[in-house]
């Protein structure tokens, strides 16, 4: 039995979970969500996955992504929950099988993952431990599978505080804090206002900046949502879209989640991504952004 899931925060806490509520006999599977959508991923009979799009091939799955809910019966759960680890906690505490332990844990990964953050959480993160260990955790083409694995097991086995005193993430942690100051300034460079979408576009840079995801909100708090765009590695044959709404400004009305699901990729409500190939990445953002400058609820 293998854990498949994705190597972000709530990723590794729904890792922890089911390290503790199953059987599990083989090393985690740490995979994107386009590498399911485009069958790149290989998904076995007994897999358990979570925080990612439903496979059939899988026998347990777990998730909270609107635009990932299958039409079809599965075993395992499906709420529109803060978090996958929060579908993943109740499940099993329904069934007996973990108790109260991971309550923190599971509540902390809630706000990260939705986004339900104070604008001292969003300005000061190296304030709150949660955040910013959550803030260390980045794909670079699967270099830090050590890391993510390290993690799961550093959750499983201690507490917040200990954590943060390990030498590596300590330091990992202090590279997040010069990255975020680095970062705004990216932000300030390369982001255009139209119709109260912020749009920061990094295809232009030779090294895509990285830092809080959380900092344009404080940026440009006029915005309702922010778009991000960048290529997917050197070669550029795909062009990666983020898009989230301001959680400081609830004016934003489009379902991020079913519009990018229109274009191959998918989310929640008020947060996702997909990858475009970069032939036609400008048609594609063109209608994406008229979408959002039109801002319509849907019916």
């Amino acid at each position: 039995m293998r854990i498949v899931t994705r190597p972000d925060f709530d990723g590794i806490v729904c890792a922890v979970l089911l390290y503790q509520a199953e059987k599990i006999d083989a090393d985690i599977k740490w995979v994107e969500p386009n590498e399911i959508q485009t069958g790149k991923a290989h998904i076995l009979k007994g897999d358990i996955m979570a925080n990612l799009p439903y496979s059939p091939n899988c026998s347990l799955w777990f998730d909270h992504h609107i635009s990932n809910k299958p039409k079809d019966n599965f075993q395992g759960a499906f709420d529109i929950a803060p978090s996958a680890a929060r579908v993943i906690y109740e499940y099993y505490k329904a069934k007996g099988t973990l108790d109260n332990r991971y309550d923190e844990l599971v509540f902390n990964t809630d706000i990260i993952d939705a986004a339900d953050l104070t604008r001292d959480q969003v300005q000061h993160p190296e304030n709150y431990p949660y955040i910013i260990l959550s803030m260390t955790i980045k794909n670079q083409d699967y270099t830090d599978l050590a890391y993510w694995n390290k993690i799961v097991d550093l959750l499983m086995e201690t507490g917040i505080d200990h954590i943060l005193e390990d030498p590596e993430i300590k330091s990992r942690c202090e590279r997040v804090i010069d990255e975020n100051i680095a970062y705004e300034k990216y932000l300030i460079d390369h982001t255009k206002i139209r119709h109260n979408i912020s749009i920061a576009d990094f295809r232009g840079l030779d090294i895509v900046p990285e830092g809080n995801r959380f900092l344009i909100y404080s940026l440009f708090p006029e915005c309702h949502a922010s778009v991000k765009i960048r290529f997917d590695g050197p070669e550029q044959n795909y062009v990666l879209i983020s898009i989230s709404r301001n959680i400081f400004n609830q004016n934003c009305h489009v379902n991020i989640g079913n519009l990018l699901a229109r274009f191959g990729g998918g989310g929640h409500a008020g947060a996702g991504g997909c990858t475009l190939q970069a032939s036609i990445a400008d048609n594609d953002i063109k209608q994406i952004l008229k979408i959002l400058f039109q801002n319509k609820k849907e019916i």
